[in-house]
């Protein structure tokens, strides 16, 4: 029965010798959307996520409340009337690298697809989201991404006083940069 143990223990260990899991705790998400009024755009830079060379996955979590504005109010009104971040804290995307056995990564940047689910305001949708991923001088993996989701999607309300000067779009741009976990 020890022998079983020690052999199983081994047989994790080099697994995780040779994962190729990559991870940040500092990575950011912001989103835009123009508007007839004035700009709305916030940034987050409290963003984790990790990427799995291995298989492909990725998943990314983020405080909603972690967001900041350029004004304190639209910050305050984001939290409270649009996104209710104290009853939907998070905002969580799981997915993987589209056709990652044909992904060959390497210093040059290659163009990717993400596809998996988004949730946001407690409300998961399928995203495709296109970019590019490469490793920087240092070996750490670096992502980009920019793509659109519709408010209606995430049943995010708009209050109708202002229905006509709030995008029904919201632009969202990743930026990553991944270190290997040891």
């Amino acid at each position: 029965m020890k022998q079983i143990l020690i052999i199983s223990i081994l047989l994790t260990q080099s697994l995780c010798v040779f994962s190729q899991k990559y991870m940040t705790q500092s990575g950011t998400i912001s989103f835009f959307s123009e508007t007839p009024l004035e700009n709305i755009e916030s940034t987050n830079n409290q963003v984790s996520s990790v990427v799995n060379l291995d298989n492909g996955q990725m998943v990314f979590s983020l405080l909603m409340k972690a967001f900041v504005f350029e004004k304190a109010l639209m910050q305050t009104h984001f939290n409270e009337k649009y996104v209710e971040s104290e009853i939907y804290p998070k905002a969580i995307f799981k997915g993987q690298i589209k056709d990652f056995k044909n992904f060959k990564l390497s210093s040059n940047p290659q163009d990717l697809v993400m596809t998996g689910t988004l949730t946001i305001h407690g409300e998961t949708n399928n995203v495709n989201a296109k970019g590019k991923m490469y490793f920087d001088k240092n070996k750490n993996i670096i992502l980009d991404s920019k793509f659109d989701i519709f408010l209606d999607d995430y049943k995010i309300k708009v209050p109708s006083a202002v229905k006509d000067n709030i995008s029904k779009t919201i632009s969202i741009t990743i930026k990553m940069q991944y270190e290997k976990l040891d």
